[in-house]
């Protein structure tokens, strides 16, 4: 199965533009569409994975620990950090390589921090 990215509700929207630009045919959901403004991580993180969708995030601050509690009962899709500042082009680029390279299975219970 393809990969498919879920913004997380802080995630920079130009992250997202950026990517399905780069390539349109990736499925990149806003936290927008997804409704997940206001909740929780470890709802956020429910949602992803009923969805089967790897959430991309901006918060290392607490979703590392959410991360590790929700996949002690649950599969996850996976998690993909991303530090604010860092180079637009280097993440797009990356998600676009996840995307190319890699199957959704190769992500389940993963955590990584981008740029790879």
């Amino acid at each position: 199965m393809k990969v498919r990215y879920q913004a997380d509700n802080d995630l920079s929207q130009i992250i997202v533009k950026a990517t399905i630009r780069l390539e349109p045919m990736i499925d990149f959901k806003t936290a927008h569409a997804a409704g997940l403004s206001g909740l929780d991580d470890l709802t956020v993180l429910t949602r992803a994975a009923a969805d089967r969708r790897i959430l991309v995030s901006h918060d290392l601050k607490t979703m590392p620990h959410h991360f590790a509690t929700f996949i002690q009962s649950a599969i996850s899709p996976g998690v993909l950090l991303v530090p604010q500042g860092t180079s637009l082009t280097g993440i797009t680029e990356d998600l676009l390589l996840i995307w190319l390279v890699d199957d959704a299975q190769d992500w389940i219970n993963r955590i990584r921090i981008l740029p790879l």
